[in-house]
């Protein structure tokens, strides 16, 4: 599979999990008296454009970067029959959080998917049913490779499959590592498997390794593999809601360093002033845009297949799924966190005050976009 391809299912994999999001807010206003003026796929200039029976303008668009739906009436103001600002405040949160719903949806069934054909694990103390589980291990793989070291010379790579070492094979990835100190300056024999078929090469240890880059120069690691029966639909939704905890946990560590950095940054003291960097460098590396997605997207899919491919796209749904519940405007928790506040405040939340929120709101998102883009390209680069 060749990169163009790679970055088409990447495309492929955003703009569906968007479109299912729109696609839930869309269900969600129909079921609840709101009229569906249009559902779109990509963002305008307009391609092609069908009105569907229901009444609804279906029409695809040139930009492939999502989808929208626009509902009848869609400020908060508005009160004719049909209109979404005519409903009410539970109508409205269950047509604003349909989206949330059926990306964590997504989540979930590819997880229980992968419960049945291999659910990797991805994070500590992962969920499991213990009497109806299987747990089958990769062969170890090579993480990373030091350059100028043995592995780097025979020509090692970062996926390579490590099949036996010294003529023997390897149960995991701590195997290796104590093969490699008993046959340390000496000559050995390694199988590896990659693109490329089973090769056989001789390699010659480094006698010492204390500079931590091992007597081979390289870092193994070996994944992991659940499967399960009838608990599959559990593992899936029980795995879901882990890695849910985990993506807040991220999100709320990722704030906290970029807080403690602006803090830092303003502090007279050199040495603090350097640590408020270290920090915002942190905050930086735990957020990635569509140009690292998909960076990461299509090697899944050229390299690793269909399984890292699933998971990556249940990982991505369910990380839209949490970002769109934080209180950002123009997003749909924004947007249901400022409908709140005004219903708290018993103040009417005009079309003029909510275009403003959520123009305000946009133009931040935008801002971040354009960040996060130079950042993403800069990793790439």
């Amino acid at each position: 599979m060749n990169i163009v391809v790679g970055i088409f299912i990447g495309l492929i994999v955003l703009v569906f999990l968007v479109v299912v999001h729109e696609l839930g807010h869309a269900i969600a206003a129909r079921r609840n008296g709101v009229g569906v003026e249009e559902f779109g796929i990509g963002f305008p200039p307009r391609a092609w454009a069908r009105k569907l029976k229901n009444g609804v303008l279906f029409t695809l668009n040139w930009l492939p970067i999502g989808g929208f739906v626009r509902l009848q009436g869609e400020y908060d103001s508005a009160s004719e029959p049909g209109d979404y600002g005519a409903a009410t405040f539970w109508q409205k949160t269950k047509i604003i959080l349909a989206g949330v719903l059926i990306n964590w949806v997504v989540a979930a069934v590819i997880l229980s998917v992968l419960a049945v054909t291999g659910l990797p694990k991805v994070i500590p103390n992962q969920f499991t049913v213990p009497g109806d589980t299987r747990i089958v291990n990769a062969p170890v793989e090579v993480v990373a490779v030091s350059s100028g070291t043995p592995a780097d010379k025979i020509g090692l790579k970062s996926g390579d499959q490590v099949l036996e070492f010294a003529g023997s094979s390897l149960d995991n990835s701590e195997s290796l590592a104590e093969l490699t100190e008993q046959h340390k300056g000496q000559a050995v024999n390694i199988k590896i498997s990659n693109a490329a078929g089973v090769e056989d090469k001789q390699v010659t240890l480094r006698g010492d390794s204390s500079d931590g880059k091992g007597y081979l120069g390289a870092s193994f690691g070996q994944r992991s593999f659940s499967h399960s029966t009838w608990s599959a639909p559990i593992v899936g939704v029980a795995v879901t809601g882990q890695m849910t905890g985990a993506t807040f946990a991220g999100i709320g560590s990722m704030f906290g360093n970029l807080a403690k950095g602006l803090v830092q940054k303003v502090n007279f003291n050199s040495e603090v002033r350097d640590q408020g960097s270290e920090s915002i460098k942190q905050a930086g590396e735990g957020v990635a845009g569509p140009v690292s997605i998909i960076g990461v997207l299509f090697p899944a899919a050229e390299k690793a297949g269909i399984t890292q491919l699933a998971l990556l796209t249940a990982i991505i749904s369910l990380s839209l799924a949490v970002v769109n519940v934080l209180p950002i405007p123009a997003l749909d928790g924004g947007r249901w966190y400022t409908m709140a506040i005004f219903k708290l405040l018993r103040k009417k939340l005009t079309k003029s005050r909510e275009e403003v929120i959520q123009t305000v709101g946009f133009l931040v998102i935008l801002g971040l976009i354009v960040l996060v883009t130079i950042v993403d390209i800069g990793r790439l680069m």
